[in-house]
């Protein structure tokens, strides 16, 4: 019988691959500092948009003051992810992945109730989707 190169570079690959997938579990400190951003983040966003409950009644506000709230929003943000050595973009990057990882998150919150309580109160994400668990931020 002769090996078949395909076969054996697929059986290779397959192996590398959940080898590699064993190795990809999500690094607890990076899981808490993304974590407690996101709660911070939500907490910031929720006491921003505070009192705004006349916009949902069909009242949007102005494209220039949409401006300003963007920038305001973008300035709030990068200060309090600073305080965790992220930007606005490695957050979005790296909030991905670590939230990709349910079991990570997970573990980490029921360790620490407080935080969990937090993150708990968030509200569901813009789209309102109460069976989701992804927040809007």
């Amino acid at each position: 019988m002769a090996i078949n190169p395909t076969r054996v570079m697929i059986g290779i690959s397959l192996a590398m691959g959940l080898l590699a997938g064993t190795g990809l579990a999500a690094d607890p400190a990076e899981v808490e500092k993304l974590v407690n951003a996101r709660v911070e983040v939500g907490e910031m966003m929720t006491n921003y948009f505070q009192g705004w409950e006349r916009y949902g009644e069909g009242q949007r506000p102005s494209p220039e003051r949409m401006e300003e709230m963007t920038a305001e929003i973008n300035a709030k943000l990068g200060t309090l992810l600073a305080k965790y050595d992220l930007t606005v973009e490695s957050y979005r990057q790296r909030s991905r992945a670590i939230f990709a990882d349910d079991t990570a998150v997970k573990g980490y919150l029921s360790e620490h109730p407080d935080v969990k309580q937090r993150y708990d109160a968030l509200p569901f994400d813009r789209m309102g989707r109460a069976e989701s668990s992804e927040r809007g931020y």
